[in-house]
Formats: C-alpha cells, sequence, structure tokens
C-alpha cells in the first residue's frame, strides 16, 4: 500500500479522511479526479501518514476530534477543511470529504474549545441540580412538606426540613 501511496503522490490534488476514535481511514483523490489512494491508519501514525504525502487540500467530517486533528495537519503544512454532512460511514466518510458541495466548518482554536467545554460542564451541573431539587421535592411533598420549585427556596426548606421534620418525625409514634 506505501508503494502505491508513494507513486500516486505526485498527482494528488485532495486527501479526504474519516476521523474515527483509534483508526481514520484517508482516501486520496489525484488532479484527474480518480481516487489514487486508499489506506487505513491508526491514530498514533496520523502525524507520519501526513508527512509523507504531498501538502494538499484536506477534507474531513466536523466530529470532536475534528479541531484538533485540523490543527496537526496545518502544521505539517496541509490545508485542512472540516465540513458537515450526515448519512456516511468509514472510506464513504473519506470520499465525501472530496466532495464540492459541503458546508465548511471554521476550525477552533483550544482556547475556544476549552471555553465550549466549560459552557458543556456547567450547562451539564445545572441540568443535575435542577433534576435533583425536583426530586427532593417530590419526595418531601410525599411527606407532606410543600417546597418552591426555585433553588433558593429549596436551600431553605432543605434547612425547615432538617430541624422542623425531625422533631415532628421524633414526636410520632413508630
Amino acid at each position: 500500500m506505501k508503494a502505491k501511496m508513494e507513486s500516486s503522490q505526485a498527482s494528488l490534488a485532495v486527501i479526504g479522511i474519516d476521523i474515527g476514535k483509534e483508526v481514520f481511514h484517508i482516501v486520496g483523490l489525484g488532479v484527474d479526479g480518480k481516487i489514487a489512494f486508499r489506506r487505513k491508519i491508526r491514530r498514533l501514525g496520523l502525524k507520519d501518514a501526513f508527512e509523507i504525502l504531498p501538502r494538499c487540500i484536506v477534507g474531513m467530517e466536523a466530529c470532536l476530534s475534528a479541531h484538533f486533528v485540523s490543527r496537526l495537519l496545518r502544521a505539517l503544512g496541509h490545508r485542512p477543511k472540516p465540513f458537515v454532512k450526515g448519512q456516511k460511514n468509514d472510506y464513504n466518510d473519506a470520499e465525501a470529504a472530496l466532495r464540492p458541495n459541503l458546508r465548511l466548518v471554521e476550525e477552533k482554536r483550544q482556547d475556544q474549545l476549552d471555553l465550549q467545554a466549560c459552557h458543556r460542564v456547567r450547562s451539564r451541573l445545572v441540568s443535575r441540580r435542577t433534576a435533583t431539587i425536583n426530586q427532593i421535592r417530590a419526595f418531601l411533598i410525599e411527606q407532606g412538606i410543600p417546597v418552591r420549585a426555585r433553588a433558593p427556596f429549596a436551600t431553605r426548606s432543605s434547612q425547615y426540613w432538617r430541624t422542623e421534620g425531625a422533631r415532628s418525625r421524633r414526636e410520632r409514634p413508630v
């Protein structure tokens, strides 16, 4: 496969890549519009594989690690173009990256990805907090203790429940 890939390097115009968790599928398109090569590479071999390829446009689907791969390929001299398109798989994904009718995505910097991750984590924490408060409210209403829906009221109600509720439970016969 390496010999075939090296023989077609001079006429290589575009490379399509399907980014997977551990395995990447790459497809090279020659200047004549025909597929020059297809290759499956492991994540750790990505840099080595693209170092030997001629510098050209690299189309890839915008997925979780597309921005990292894009920055790596840009550092090697390639021109990565992340895109959005659905309904594909493996080599078909890599070949789809070669088509001209794709909606391109802007490459994100590392600080943008970090900020996005912080927002996602915070959003999940807020939704989990809300779910937990609603569950506690349901448990309390079963005991006859009404609690308002918002977080500050739940805090004050839980303080009441720990003091007054505990006293009333001690007074109840078992």
